[in-house]
């Protein structure tokens, strides 16, 4: 993997545009929402390959693998925890494939769907799934690690723990937010992110928070206290629900770059997309 220093420099000489989302236009592409997704992408590569082939093409220099969820408390619904490290593996090999001339980020999110995460006493465990998945990861080649829609400080700083345990390389760290800036456990997002460049993080910021004519203002706050890259991952907009009753967003490519421009001029240095992004949105972006 990538040391920070390694990776600072490659986001300064360019390497700066992230992907869009993954398992919404995995479902377009047939993907049951009831179901794990790391292993229907490894029962069905081709719209991995796909997808993933398309932001590149779009623009994308760092790509994530689909090794969200691919954490043993996870895999353990499916009698597969055992196998952590051999799928994660896998995975980092079709964004490979994909994405030859990207870096390629290992994914990871938050526990909280398994473990109260904000409970000082499960945080031994936090760590140690995070260090089973981190092993495969590495093993799969990974350029580097992120983990993004984190809820709370505390995930965060074991990701970074079990990071350091596995010798890995640069960790991103991104975190779903307010548009005023708190974290949802309440705490002010600019210090955590200060803090998390403090312990070692090479980029840190935000995803999966809604572009608007709010959003330069939560990047310019942030940007007071992160010293490092800065990362800026969004929803394409507010989520609304069609006649058909499927969820859609309210900002299509064109106008979805423009609250990006205005984000990369506040100070955003990695620019991406989360919900409702597709490699159209990463096209909107490859310019600035």
């Amino acid at each position: 993997m990538l040391a920070k220093e390694e990776l600072q420099t490659k986001i300064r000489e360019g390497a700066h545009i992230l992907d869009g989302a993954t398992g919404s236009n995995l479902m377009k592409a047939g993907m049951p929402r009831d179901c794990s997704v790391e292993l229907w992408v490894l029962e069905h590569p081709d719209a991995i390959l796909d997808l993933q082939r398309r932001y590149y093409e779009a623009g994308s220099r760092i790509v994530y693998a689909p090794t969200f969820q691919a954490q043993p408390a996870a895999f353990a619904k499916y009698g597969l925890d055992g196998e952590t490290e051999k799928l994660n593996a896998r995975l980092i090999a079709l964004s490979r494939q994909a994405a030859p001339g990207a870096l390629i980020a290992g994914d990871m999110t938050t526990l909280a769907a398994f473990m109260e995460t904000w409970d000082e006493d499960n945080y031994d465990d936090m760590v140690a799934n995070y260090r089973r998945q981190i092993r495969g990861l590495a093993d799969g080649g990974a350029d580097l690690l992120i983990g993004e829609t984190l809820i709370y400080l505390t995930e965060a700083e074991a990701i970074l723990e079990a990071a350091q345990a596995e010798n890995a390389g640069a960790v991103m760290l991104s975190f779903s937010m307010q548009p005023d800036g708190r974290l949802f456990s309440g705490r002010p997002a600019a210090d955590a992110l200060r803090r998390l460049e403090q312990a070692g993080a090479a980029a840190v910021g935000f995803n999966c928070v809604a572009a608007s004519e709010e959003l330069p203002g939560l990047v310019s706050l942030l940007r007071r206290q992160v010293k490092g890259p800065l990362i800026c991952k969004p929803n394409a907009g507010l989520p609304v629900m069609d006649a058909g009753g499927n969820t859609r967003y309210s900002l299509a490519p064109a106008p979805f770059g423009q609250i990006m421009a205005q984000c990369k001029a506040m100070g955003a240095d990695l620019l991406g997309g989360c919900c409702g992004t597709d490699p159209d949105y990463i096209s909107a972006i490859s310019g600035l």
